[in-house]
């Protein structure tokens, strides 16, 4: 058996990142780049629980003095892994790899019911006993790849072994950019967001559009305090490989006992108490821009009460997520932090009488407005609408609008939020007084008598730095600018002769 690689210290995320990130280079051919995350997140996920189940046994050999029946108590580990379904036992498989992997894929699945229930079986575009696609030969070589690093937690931490689970993340939406947005959010805008609504210990955290469950992670992250976060972590998805991601990436960032459900939030939604909807202390999320057919016909009817501030356009499902993340915050302690396209502060008609009403209920908070391009195939610039169940008397009737449109870094494909950034427009937010062209704490009868229209810019003017210039220079300017002009004609003209475009 050839040596592991251990990675223990946070200098060793990238290390860890790339050498799994080489796997793909094993499947590259017949499986398309868009496809890696299929055969990647499961398979990696697999070796850790293997590796975490090989060291809990030695551990419980080494306390009861080499007792295997003690050692195989289930109680000794945290997930279970039946005989034969190890991976040390598919690693040893010569032929129908395919077939042995997707066989103790299921066999994981039914050992531990309540915590893996269809955890693998979710990556239903994953074929691996699709000998066309991947051959005996090729799955060898991707488990010995993978048989080179020891994942338990001795020998790589849940830090370590969860933001390199992130950086692969992140690549896998660069291969599919596409769509990017819907898979990842950029982790500053996540850092950004829950500072702001700041979940503390004990307190329910909750994301109807979880995606790979970044938010939760960071939220959890934020309170840090594991027991603290026991049943307090909550998340829907509707895509069912991004579901089961976010699953494995709690549990591989060292969460315990969340629920994480698939299923369209809007048209059904999972966390249903006495026929009501299931309330929370911080809802976070960053759902679908613009949603198109996301179920506005059955809204005008909606069980749950999630259309009481009117049902939205069918080509935009943006404030049905607004709706459905109030009615799913507590009473007293309730805020939400949610990431939306600019379009729905100023889109008019049936939108504009939501906010209409929204304003009413003097819930609304803080408008946030991002730089452009800081999304995955999202050129156009987003907002964080910042809301609260309870609003202190300083702020009832008022809305702060931070225009943080160029508090970023600029970048070739991608511009980013440096650390700096976040903490600039974390200050703005929470310092919660007027700065000049870059904060303005509104009226809500000023935003009323201007047809409810929240854009950014009506509220908080940029601000120009004056240039005095003497009559001197202006004229020297001039000159300078004519003989340009000049020079830049005679060489035209030159060029034009040149080619016998005109006569000389």
């Amino acid at each position: 058996m050839n040596k592991q690689i251990s990675f223990v210290g946070n200098d060793d995320t990238q290390k860890l990142f790339n050498y799994i990130y080489q796997g793909c280079n094993i499947l590259r051919g017949p499986i398309y780049p868009e496809e890696y995350k299929t055969y990647i997140f499961p398979l990696l996920f697999y070796k850790r629980l293997c590796d975490e189940y090989t060291r809990e046994l030695k551990d419980a050999l080494a306390d009861s003095g080499g007792d295997m029946q003690y050692a195989l108590f289930p109680e000794n580990h945290r997930f279970q892994i039946p005989e034969g379904s190890h991976w040390d036992d598919i690693r040893s498989k010569t032929e129908n790899i395919g077939y042995a992997i997707q066989n103790a894929f299921r066999q994981v699945e039914k050992a531990n019911p309540r915590n893996l229930f269809t955890i693998f079986n979710d990556f239903d575009d994953a074929k691996w006993s699709n000998k066309n696609r991947l051959s005996d030969e090729r799955l060898k070589d991707l488990l010995e790849h993978f048989s080179a690093l020891n994942l338990d937690d001795a020998h790589c931490t849940n830090d370590v072994l969860g933001h390199a689970y992130e950086y692969l993340i992140k690549k896998f939406a660069d291969l599919t950019n596409k769509k990017a947005g819907e898979f990842y959010t950029p982790r500053p805008v996540v850092k950004l967001m829950v500072r702001v609504i700041d979940p503390k210990s004990g307190e329910t955290v909750y994301d109807p559009a979880c995606g790979t469950g970044g938010m939760l992670i960071e939220a959890r992250n934020h309170i840090n305090d594991d027991f603290a976060c026991l049943r307090r972590i909550f998340g829907q998805e509707k895509n069912l490989t991004t579901s089961a991601i976010a699953r494995m990436n709690l549990y591989l960032h060292g969460a315990e006992d969340f629920s994480i459900f698939r299923g369209d939030t809007l048209r059904k939604p999972a966390f249903i108490t006495k026929d009501k909807l299931r309330t929370f202390d911080c809802v976070i999320s960053n759902p679908p821009f613009s949603l198109e057919n996301w179920g506005d016909d059955i809204w005008e009817n909606d069980q749950y009460g999630r259309n009481f501030l009117g049902v939205p356009p069918a080509s935009s499902g943006d404030f049905a997520w607004i709706e459905h993340m109030i009615k799913s915050m507590k009473p007293r302690t309730g805020r939400i932090a949610v990431v939306l396209p600019q379009g729905v502060l100023f889109r008019a008609a049936k939108e504009e009488k939501i906010r209409r009403q929204l304003l009413d209920l003097d819930i609304l908070d803080t408008i946030v407005g991002l730089g452009p391009n800081l999304f995955y195939g999202a050129g156009l610039s987003a907002c964080i609408m910042i809301l609260r169940s309870y609003k202190p008397l300083n702020k009832r009737n008022k809305v702060l609008f931070v225009d943080a449109s160029s508090i970023y870094k600029k970048g070739r494909a991608q511009n980013e939020l440096l650390d700096e950034h976040v903490d600039r427009i974390y200050e703005l937010v929470t310092d919660y007084k007027d700065v000049d062209g870059l904060a303005r704490i509104v009226p809500v009868d000023e935003i009323l008598s201007n047809n409810c229209n929240l854009n950014i810019s009506r509220y908080v003017e940029p601000v120009y730095e004056e240039t005095k210039t003497t009559l001197q220079e202006a004229l020297n300017n001039l000159k300078a600018s004519m003989e340009a002009a000049h020079f830049t004609e005679n060489e035209l003209k030159k060029l034009m002769i040149k080619e016998g475009l005109l006569n000389g």
